[in-house]
């Protein structure tokens, strides 16, 4: 066994949203569903001041703020948060986004 990180070569099945939802459900669903949506919601918002930091040390605007130096994982991070909200409110969100985003007209641009 390998101790190098994966790579995109070692996941040559492309990774659907739902695929995704669902490895966050198997992996965390108990620990997330007795957390509640208050305190899931909280960690979903840190995690978003965490990419507005990095975002903001990306253009070089960060100060000497700490935290957020890799852009892919805080990304990474607000997308499972998410998975993890809408886990435990039962959406789920590749349907909701098809529901939403990929029918037909869709909505007419965003806010």
């Amino acid at each position: 066994m390998s101790n190098q990180p994966p790579t995109e070569s070692d996941h040559p099945t492309p990774l659907t949203l739902h695929a995704f939802q669902q490895h966050i459900r198997d992996r965390y669903y108990e620990t997330d569903a007795a957390r509640g949506t208050p305190g899931t919601f909280m960690w979903l918002i840190e995690e978003v001041g965490e990419l507005a930091t990095a975002l903001h040390k990306a253009r070089g605007e960060g100060g000497a703020t700490s935290g957020g130096e890799n852009l892919e994982e805080e990304f990474a991070d607000v997308v499972a948060w998410l998975c993890t909200l809408a886990n435990i409110n039962g959406v789920d969100l590749e349907q909701a986004i098809r529901r939403k985003y990929l029918r037909g007209t869709g909505p007419q641009g965003h806010k």
